[in-house]
């Protein structure tokens, strides 16, 4: 088995390398003032290769790898993974008016066509509850960073509240705070528009509680910065937020500092100064299994 790894996901491909000590590729990428890319992968690949790359910046990202993927299958990959630990496009999975593109079921096909398997973390999915559903590769698999985000947060003051900002969230924060040995709760949530949302807390006491905010991807931060803002007029001491995909687009990160956010934790799937847990060895061992 070989990584492959542009360089924004060198670092992770490296770590992830290091667990199952085998060797890593760095493709080159030059960019044409035009705006196309020219790419150089190894001049020669093994039967079995990973192609690690987060698609966050989907739109440019998607384009290199179909460049990637066709060109190491010319080099001598016949069996070729995708590690993707952050996947795009997965939130809109069905057409809310006449006319709008289902972005989850096209991108979906367009990665089961270049890729044998598809390995990612904690997918962003609706309506669709098994990520072969929309990416139906012969191998689909979605991890989930709910234990190291427990491991995480373990050992936290006695009395701190996991708590998700809404039902979407549900799913993970209960296992989320069963493996740091913490209580949870679920708020709800009313959205208006791509920024503007109400977040309901559940009927608890919060004055003088720690809260650490737990979810999947955090993106405009509007969510999150609703529901600090919510617990802080519920008498919280401290408002944390923990998530396992730090988009955090514009200025989100400053949002959350004007709503009461004391510290931004997130896992490595995007790289971030909120990076604070590592996702290596989860990405490894479904290699491992693989192979």
């Amino acid at each position: 088995m070989q990584l492959l790894a542009f360089h924004d996901s060198e670092a992770q491909a490296r770590a992830v390398a290091r667990c199952l000590d085998v060797p890593v590729g760095v493709i080159d990428e030059h960019r044409f003032p035009d705006g196309e890319t020219r790419l150089r992968l190894p001049p020669e690949l093994p039967a079995e290769v990973v192609l690690l790359r987060s698609l966050d910046d989907p739109d440019r990202k998607l384009v290199q790898l179909l460049l990637a993927a066709r060109t190491a299958r010319a080099l001598g990959a016949e069996h070729l993974t995708l590690v993707a630990p952050y996947l795009c496009y997965m939130r809109q999975d069905m057409a809310f008016t006449a006319g709008e593109v289902v972005s989850q079921r096209i991108i979906g096909d367009f990665l089961a066509d270049l890729f044998d398997a598809v390995v990612t973390v904690d997918p962003h999915l609706h309506r669709v509850q098994h990520l072969a559903d929309a990416v139906p590769a012969t191998r689909a698999v979605a991890l989930a960073a709910a234990p190291a985000m427990g491991e995480f947060l373990a050992g936290r003051a006695p009395g701190t509240l996991v708590l998700g900002p809404d039902e979407e969230s549900a799913q993970w924060v209960a296992e989320v705070a069963a493996c740091a040995g913490l209580d949870h709760a679920v708020a709800s949530k009313q959205r208006d528009g791509d920024r503007r949302v109400r977040v309901a807390l559940p009927p608890l006491d919060y004055a003088g509680r720690d809260v650490v905010l737990v979810d999947d991807v955090a993106s405009t931060g509007h969510t999150l910065a609703e529901a600090a803002r919510a617990l802080h007029a519920a008498r919280a001491r401290r408002v944390d937020v923990l998530v396992t995909h730090a988009l955090l687009v514009d200025d989100a990160r400053a949002l959350l500092t004007d709503a009461g956010v004391d510290e931004c934790w997130s896992s490595d799937s995007i790289p971030h100064e909120s990076n604070a847990f590592p996702l290596a060895e989860l990405l490894a061992s479904a290699l491992r299994e693989r192979s």
